[in-house]
């Protein structure tokens, strides 16, 4: 029996494996993270309706896992609105976009929430003061 050659054989063996769970790892759908909403601008546009800006940040992927949407709650957690994102944002990490949405006149704050396909909500999130 030829022990260098076994031994370079197990050591194969073992870097195959190694760069195969590297590999694995580094593709895996989870690897992007949940989506953050990092900035939030807010102005009053008429009694009621209010329009937000949003920024959000999140590492798409492609179709399969990007961040597909943001949405407005109260702080009561229910939807007041909600903003579809149509597409990934591969190459524009963050992004803002822009919605005008009626408020409630009873609600004072709201919530701002990020999703993606792959772990829903999750992220960072903000709460702010609806201006007066």
């Amino acid at each position: 029996m030829n022990l260098p050659i076994v031994r370079r054989n197990i050591w194969f063996s073992f870097s195959a494996f190694l760069m195969c769970c590297v590999l694995a790892l580094t593709s895996s759908p989870v690897f992007a993270g949940k989506a953050d909403v990092i900035d939030v601008k807010v102005s009053k546009v008429e009694a009621d309706v209010y329009r937000f800006s949003v920024t959000v940040k999140h590492e798409d992927e492609g179709w399969d896992h990007y961040a597909d949407r943001w949405e407005v709650f109260d702080l009561q957690g229910n939807s007041l609105g909600t903003r579809v994102l149509m597409h990934p944002h591969v190459d524009e990490q963050p992004f803002t976009r822009s919605m005008t949405l009626s408020i409630p006149m009873h609600v004072k704050e709201v919530v701002i929430k990020a999703h993606d396909k792959v772990h829903g909500d999750g992220g960072a999130e903000i709460v702010v003061r609806l201006p007066q």
